[in-house]
């Protein structure tokens, strides 16, 4: 959005900002089944990339069989990435209108959520050769929807996992990747293509991967024959090789290769983590290979023979070579790590020469390495301990981004750093827990999650803490409770929309309040539940609850916390909800996985989802998949997501808020919105890795409950009107 941005709003924009007024608070805005006509649905359904991804059940299960089809297929051609819970709600509409029969027009992520069992015979290889392009890691939460998928695949090929030819891979792509290990030395050598897709290899396919580079099967042939264009072609896999074969390749090429993927790192195509695997294994087989023709030297000094280390020795992407740990601490000088300290750890070092460089720098920075240099260092900040953590001087948000938004820091350094931040008067905003992610909030004490605002928690929007433990999602519940609302907003479709993030933590009582709100909980929300809590509520608690999502509990029997419930449960109870076989048993989602010699059931779908789904006139609601939420908005839409949280405030209550500003109603028929310190908007750092997400907006609080429209005050820059929801009556 530039400089005109208020006078220049798209229609999509205009038709988001309705859908989310008109559909997250029904209640409020006398919202009807029939409230989305086909203009609006016609607008979404030629949305661009941005607000599809915003896509939520409720505005969407409005739509007819038409509408959705086309909506889909845009996502489709527009390569739109959803959310498990975005998945699972849109197969069900599509079951519910009859086009899973088009999965060749739909999105692979989304055909790995359909009824397998409606997959009919004839189609089963162009459905798995479609789903096969998709993430499986969607379906972390939905282990036996996962599990039937790679079943159902390989009764459609008709042949042993464990031969599977060049054509059998090209078919089964990603779904190979949890096979058994056994099947990667035993497939056809094109297997490499189908690796390459696989998210991080378990040890045993790492074994496997070696095992068949070794054989001399592959298009690399014998590791003595291989060059760099073969290598490359490896990708990612390449990272894996074991130094062991690395002693059998030739040393130019091996070097050649070294340079190209140490480039790769320090231009950031490719990450330290995975170009570090690759040069410990590289330089071990080095160092294997240099003790078996030179024999050690004696002596406790370590003189430097290579050459004192310049800022152009740096600039070399041998540099790690040339350089091993041991003469890394012989040359290079104070001097010249102080004023180079960036270039030298663009170099994937090893976890040894990671030491050096600490040790280095804790003599040229007794009292603590000085806040410029930290922002430097995120790659070291996993070796200090907290008590050297509490010797630096950290003033700014975006040195805690630095130190943070990698993968490296730890939970003692996680806590140790935001401390030392708090304790130099900052302070923890919605921007700096976007920027550090969810995950984050796991290793942050009680007391530092106490000091955040709720202001900053309710714009940080949807954070993901599902790795948190349980005592950890206890704690961030009630604060996301006092941010988000109590007593009678607990009732309300929009309260749940805000936190069903943070139910991980929430006791009995609240999902009582919860199960009164008449949502649909997804799946995924679900399984997230505190396992005791879950055993304290009944099937009729749980199809309340559920709703129109129901129907997935067959897809996530095996969920550890679904399995432990389901359990408890006798076998009328489970036969209630139609699961009334062993959860122990292999099945699919929808009953047993087909024999390569069965018969697909070739009958329209009538699973207990398409039956469930609300439709016009149906009181319980048509979904509770969560809205897209402020801190997941794209920076296109960072100016109506700010509006939208002004919409908000209206539903939730007066302490729903905007405090030290100035907050004016506008016209009956408009909305405006100014920027400026009214409502400031702080971007997000480019390191933070997730997609879509927007700058989030600062806001004021009003002591009243909200008007339909609302205009910041103080602000400076182009306002943005945009049409009002109907009044309620």
């Amino acid at each position: 959005m530039g400089p005109r941005a208020g006078a220049l709003v798209s229609p999509g924009l205009i038709l988001f900002v309705w859908l989310t007024t008109h559909c997250s608070h029904p209640q409020a805005e006398g919202f009807s089944q029939e409230g989305l006509d086909a203009s609006r649905a016609i607008l979404w359904a030629s949305a661009n990339t941005s607000l599809l991804q915003g896509f939520w059940c409720q505005p969407a299960s409005q739509l007819s069989r038409d509408q959705l089809s086309a909506l889909i297929r845009r996502m489709a051609s527009q390569q739109v990435l959803l959310k498990a819970w975005q998945l699972s709600c849109l197969a069900n509409l599509a079951a519910l209108h009859g086009l899973q029969s088009d999965f060749s027009l739909h999105p692979p992520d989304l055909l790995l959520f359909y009824n397998l069992g409606q997959v009919r015979e004839a189609n089963c290889r162009a459905f798995t050769r479609r789903a096969a392009q998709g993430d499986t890691e969607l379906l972390a939460n939905l282990p036996d929807q996962r599990a039937a998928l790679q079943h159902s695949a390989l009764a459609c090929l008709g042949v042993p996992h464990t031969r599977l030819s060049a054509s059998d891979l090209l078919l089964l792509g990603v779904l190979l990747c949890d096979m058994d290990a056994s099947s990667i030395v035993a497939s056809d050598p094109h297997v490499l293509q189908n690796l390459q897709r696989c998210p991080p290899l378990t040890p045993a396919q790492q074994t496997a991967l070696n095992m068949l580079l070794a054989s001399g099967r592959t298009m690399l042939g014998p590791p003595i024959s291989w060059n760099l264009e073969g290598l490359q072609a490896l990708g990612p896999l390449a990272t894996y090789i074991s130094s062991s074969l690395w002693m059998q390749v030739q040393e130019a090429v091996g070097l050649d290769f070294f340079g190209s993927m140490v480039a790769a790192c320090r231009t950031g195509q490719l990450s330290q983590r995975h170009t570090r695997r690759f040069v410990t294994s590289f330089l071990e087989a080095k160092a294997k290979t240099k003790s078996m023709f030179s024999r050690p030297k004696r002596g406790t000094g370590r003189p430097c023979i290579q050459g004192n280390i310049t800022v152009a020795t740096l600039q070399d992407d041998l540099f790690l070579v040339h350089y091993d740990c041991s003469q890394l601490e012989s040359c290079l000088g104070s001097r010249v790590l102080r004023a180079n300290l960036d270039p030298l750890l663009q170099h994937p070092l090893p976890a040894e020469c990671q030491r050096v460089i600490k040790t280095k720098l804790a003599r040229i920075y007794p009292s603590g390495v000085p806040e410029e240099q930290l922002r430097l260092i995120t790659s070291l900040v996993y070796l200090y301990s907290p008590m050297e953590i509490s010797q630096w001087n950290i003033t700014s948000s975006d040195t805690v981004v630095a130190l943070l938004a990698s993968d490296v820091a730890l939970e003692n350094q996680t806590e140790a750093i935001l401390q030392n931040f708090l304790d130099h008067k900052g302070n923890i905003t919605s921007t700096l827990l976007v920027a550090i992610e969810g995950s984050r909030l796991c290793w942050m004490s009680p007391q530092q999650i106490q000091a955040i605002r709720p202001l900053e928690f309710r714009l940080a929007g949807a954070l993901d803490i599902t790795a948190c433990p349980q005592n950890q999602k206890d704690v961030l519940y009630y604060k996301a409770r006092e941010a988000f609302g109590s007593g009678s907003a607990r009732t309300t479709a929009a309260y749940y929309h805000f936190i069903w993030p943070y139910l991980g933590g929430a006791p009995i009582e609240e999902l009582q309040h919860l199960i009164q709100a008449n949502i649909s909980m997804d799946i995924h929300t679900f399984a997230s539940l505190n396992p005791r809590v879950l055993q304290s509520l009944s099937v009729d608690n749980v199809t309340t609850l559920l709703g129109q999502n129901i129907g997935d509990l067959q897809k996530a029997r095996s969920h550890p916390t679904i399995s432990s419930w389901l359990r408890s449960l006798n076998r009328s109870a489970l036969s209630q909800l139609g699961l009334d076989k062993d959860p122990d048993s292999p099945i699919g989602p929808t009953g047993p996985v087909h024999s390569t010699t069965g018969t697909h059931n070739n009958t329209p779908w009538t699973s207990h989802v398409a039956t469930t789904l609300g439709g016009p006139g149906n009181d319980a609601p048509t979904s509770g998949s969560p809205p897209v939420y402020l801190g997941y908005l794209p920076l296109a839409v960072a100016l109506p997501s700010s509006l939208l949280w002004l919409l908000y405030h209206g539903t939730l209550g007066p302490h729903w808020g905007c405090s030290q500003g100035t907050c004016v109603m506008a016209s009956d028929n408009s909305a405006v919105l100014a920027g400026g310190a009214g409502c400031r908007g702080q971007g997000i750092s480019p390191r933070h890795r997730k997609p879509g997400h927007s700058r989030s907006l600062q806001g004021r609080s009003c002591p009243h409950p909200a008007p339909r429209t609302w205009s910041c005050t103080e602000g400076l820059g182009t306002a943005v009107t945009i049409g009002s929801p109907t009044p309620a009556s």
